[in-house]
């Protein structure tokens, strides 16, 4: 065997009985190990189940003909062969290749319902122009870290066994068997920062320095050491600082150093699978721990919002403004039927009502009676209001909805997201938090129960 087999058979002994899914192009890198697990295969030096799986784009106009040359290889190898075609589409501020990169992960993580390695053909030159990149966008040690020989993928492995292997290495091997593979013509574009990086820079680099590529792969290893130090580090302080998966506690946050704060915002979020803030964004939320105590500042990231509240930092989703959502009640169906139920927006899920017969359902979440309302009152579910005097079951004198939700210690943010019931104009009751006492049900009312299936985040 030669080295990118001894590569191979080293990475994948541990573990025999886990499938492996190959990430094949049809280019060199992918050809050759397709090639070399196949033979290994065939030799019995492993036993895992192999699965070839094909990403065509459909950026190219010879898509299609990769697609055949792809199921052409894998029946001369003789190895279960998927595809999948895409139909991507640019979004707003994102670049095409991170369109398709995502999109290819998310059909190789598809590919199998049991946890298996995904095995890519990275090399040594990927990772040498994935830290110049990182070096480029002047990224922490986390982007410094280039690649990683495997980390978790969904409920598998994402691998990369030849990554410590040269690009030299590998078309050599090619070239010793004979192997054809796809050229991309895309792969010469030098509009593209990795192309540029790996026709005009490295070959310069390597020109100057022959082992360039080694030397980049091992800082970029240090980084990724001193990474793992900074996230035990901040491990230890999101257990200290943690009023819940959702929340920190302010004054924990204060007292650690700025760059230790920092550090800990960062692994919260990427915790959460949310992109890493701007150097700008980091400094706003570390302003806003000290912003005055009757202010809820928010700081709005790419898919999420730090917000402060109190005595709390909160992690939330970007909410949709619900100020001009209602619905309104047909009360003669109501009569008729034993439920009703209300779709919420934005995902706050459903508001039963039901008679008093279908008391025995199943509540998953809040639950309460109210005075049943007269045939001619209209009934409106909606968000906003105009800050009505009331008086809630639990309080002896009524007050502004503004100064009772206040009261409860409700986020400013959740106040906005409560379904008020109204009959006419009047508030009946907030879901989830209180009914006014005026329509508290006694022994001469008719009722409704009423109740939310769905939990508000926090």
């Amino acid at each position: 065997m030669n080295i990118i087999e001894l590569a191979l058979v080293s990475f994948f002994k541990p573990a025999p009985e886990k499938p492996i899914i190959i990430a094949y192009s049809g280019g060199v890198d992918s050809q050759v190990l397709l090639v070399a697990l196949a033979k290994l295969k065939q030799q019995q030096q492993l036993p895992n189940a192999i699965v070839v799986c094909h990403v065509n784009h459909g950026l190219s106009p010879d898509a299609d003909a990769w697609q055949a040359f792809a199921q052409q290889e894998c029946d001369r190898l003789s190895l279960t062969f998927i595809s999948q075609k895409l139909n991507l589409k640019k979004l707003a501020q994102q670049s095409l290749e991170a369109i398709a990169r995502d999109a290819r992960y998310k059909v190789l993580v598809q590919a199998s319902t049991e946890p298996a390695f995904i095995v890519t053909g990275h090399h040594l030159n990927d990772q040498a122009e994935t830290f110049l990149l990182a070096l480029k966008r002047g990224s922490g040690l986390k982007g410094l870290s280039a690649m990683q020989v495997s980390l978790p993928l969904a409920q598998h492995t994402l691998a990369r066994p030849l990554l410590s292997i040269s690009r030299t290495d590998i078309v050599a091997y090619a070239n010793q068997r004979q192997l054809s593979w796809i050229e991309d013509e895309s792969n010469t574009d030098e509009r593209f920062e990795r192309n540029f990086l790996r026709h005009q820079i490295l070959p310069t680099l390597n020109a100057r320095w022959p082992s360039i590529n080694k030397t980049i792969a091992r800082s970029a290893e240090h980084c990724l050491e001193a990474q793992q130090l900074l996230d035990e580090l901040a491990q230890q302080d999101l257990a200290d600082c943690q009023y819940s998966s959702w929340q920190l506690s302010v004054t924990k946050l204060n007292a650690l150093s700025e760059p230790r704060l920092k550090n800990l915002l960062r692994y919260f979020l990427s915790s959460h699978d949310f992109l890493m803030p701007s150097r700008q964004q980091l400094m706003q939320i570390c302003q806003q721990l000290n912003a005055q105590a009757d202010k809820s500042p928010v700081v709005q990231l790419a898919a999420c919002c730090i917000r402060r509240y109190k005595a709390a930092l909160y992690l939330t989703p970007i909410f949709q403004d619900l100020s001009q959502w209602q619905q309104s009640l047909d009360v003669a169906a109501l009569a008729d039927e034993k439920s009703f139920q209300v779709c919420l927006p934005d995902k706050l899920g459903v508001l039963s009502f039901s008679s008093l017969l279908a008391q025995e359902q199943d509540i998953s979440h809040w639950q309460a009676l109210i005075k049943k309302p007269k045939n001619n009152q209209i009934v409106t579910i909606r968000f906003s209001h105009e800050n009505p005097i009331c008086l809630p079951q639990y309080r002896q004198h009524s007050r502004p909805v503004k100064k009772v939700l206040q009261e409860l210690a409700i986020p400013p943010w959740q106040r906005k997201r409560l379904p008020f019931i109204y009959y006419d104009h009047e508030l009946v009751a907030i879901a989830g938090q209180f009914i006014c006492q005026a329509y508290v049900v006694d022994n001469k009312s008719p009722a409704l129960a009423i109740s939310w299936h769905g939990e508000l985040p926090f």
